[in-house]
């Protein structure tokens, strides 16, 4: 592993998004959400994804101009086609659009198709949360997830995101409907490092600890089938919705070549007004639980990731040796290529 300061991740991944043709505000929003998955110490979703969304831009399959095309089908129902641009540059904006209609309906839904890999959802929670909104999205993956009882993936890791304004700030939760994402497979297999039992299954359909044989397996639902019935359920919604592919027919979130097919769906609403201090309570009020004999505390969702947010911006982060080498080299042939007569 490797520290590095905040400033050198921003800056090389900054370098290479806009030697990729990235324009300087894309690039921004971009880094940032790498960055703060980092920050909050979700290196799945972090610095490790940089590489492929260049390959991306280079190949044809990620366009780093477009912020999508919308098309308003009711008062309060946003279709979008993301025209395979950036994921955060397209959902943002859609984001910010069905914000504004919903403090003037109560509520609008963006549903964006043909979008790129969206990130880390809490990001978005919590910025919609932090605008005195409420936030609930969903988003579909490849196939990477076997059926409860099944031994192939044939469903996404689908997470779902919701952030809730209170008076001491947002509550956000972020979880997918899967163990762990693939990411965190992917990052596992960066730094060498053998999967807890249980995870995920091989090619084969076997029990595996190995993040490599993982890969070309499936990972294991969570909560047994309580994960994969929800898993199922937003499967099915969000492609009832965007018009996204289903289940082993997605493409385009974990390869470089492929277009993406996922669907991604922003629900937000503007709540009752005057709630805020009566939330805020109530997670007090949760957090005075008299904890179990092993915890020191019980703590709120979110808390933990904010904590070493606010430690690694001083501290700097400890990257992947392979994954802060890679970036160097984006940087740099960014740089070489600027220079060049």
């Amino acid at each position: 592993m490797t520290l590095v300061s905040v400033q050198d991740c921003r800056r090389a991944a900054q370098v290479a998004l806009e030697g990729a043709g990235v324009d300087v505000e894309a690039a921004q929003l971009q880094t940032d959400l790498l960055l703060d998955a980092e920050l909050r110490g979700v290196p799945s979703h972090g610095f490790l994804r940089l590489q492929r969304i260049i390959e991306r831009i280079g190949n044809g399959v990620a366009d780093a101009r477009t912020r999508g095309s919308h098309h308003w089908r009711s008062d309060s129902f946003l279709s979008v086609d993301g025209q395979q641009g950036l994921g955060p540059v397209v959902a943002q904006h859609a984001a910010e659009v069905a914000g504004a209609r919903a403090r003037q309906t109560g509520i609008a839904v963006a549903a964006i198709s043909h979008n790129n890999h969206i990130g880390m959802l809490a990001w978005y929670a919590e910025a919609i949360a932090e605008a005195g909104l409420v936030a609930i999205i969903l988003t579909t993956s490849e196939a990477l997830v076997h059926p409860f009882g099944g031994s192939v993936a044939q469903l996404g890791t689908n997470p779902i995101a919701i952030g809730v304004p209170t008076e001491a700030g947002p509550f956000v939760i972020d979880l997918a409907t899967s163990l762990v994402s693939m990411g965190e497979i992917h990052d596992h297999a960066h730094r060498g490092a053998k999967l807890p039992e249980g995870w995920a299954l091989d090619a084969e359909g076997q029990p595996t600890t190995d993040p490599n044989a993982a890969k070309y397996g499936a990972i294991a639902p969570f909560g047994a089938a309580k994960g994969y019935a929800l898993g199922l359920g937003f499967e099915l919604l969000v492609t009832a919705l965007t018009g996204a592919a289903l289940g082993r027919d997605v493409t385009g979130t974990l390869d470089a070549e492929r277009p993406s097919n996922k669907g991604d769906v922003f629900i937000v609403i503007d709540p009752l007004s005057g709630q805020g201090a009566a939330l805020s309570a109530y997670l007090e009020t949760v957090r005075k639980t008299r904890p179990m004999p092993g915890f020191d505390a019980v703590t709120i969702p979110g808390e933990r990731g904010r904590a070493r947010k606010a430690a690694r911006l001083s501290a700097g982060i400890e990257l992947a040796d392979n994954v802060w080498a890679t970036m160097q080299k984006l940087r740099d042939a960014a740089l070489a290529e600027k220079e060049a007569p």
